[in-house]
């Protein structure tokens, strides 16, 4: 008997199916039809998305994707635009400074 090859979808993929199965209007059943795959097989992604555990969603091409990394990284975006604006006031302050000392 011969094994069925099963199809390897790309995380995007995986995403878009859930938000599409989450979208009001549509059913689980009705996206997975669609799409021509099973709806236990949205259900399955939900979860391990939701899980966050399961090392195929917590890395990928070298890239931590993990809840605590993507925590991190926000924070740092934040704390980036903080400094951004601080170096703009610096700047125009400096430049306002050197127009009056003459």
């Amino acid at each position: 008997m011969a094994r069925k090859k099963t199809q390897a979808y790309s995380e995007e993929f995986r995403r878009e199916a859930i938000r599409r199965a989450q979208k009001e209007g549509n059913t689980t059943a009705s996206v997975a039809k669609e799409l021509g795959i099973s709806p236990q097989q949205i259900y399955n992604w939900k979860r391990q998305f939701n899980r966050l555990s399961d090392k195929q969603f917590n890395s990928m091409d070298g890239v931590d994707y993990s809840k605590k990394e993507s925590e991190e990284v926000r924070r740092l975006k934040r704390k980036n635009a903080e400094l951004e604006k601080e170096i703009e006031f610096l700047k125009k302050a400096a430049a306002y400074f050197a127009n009056h000392q003459e």
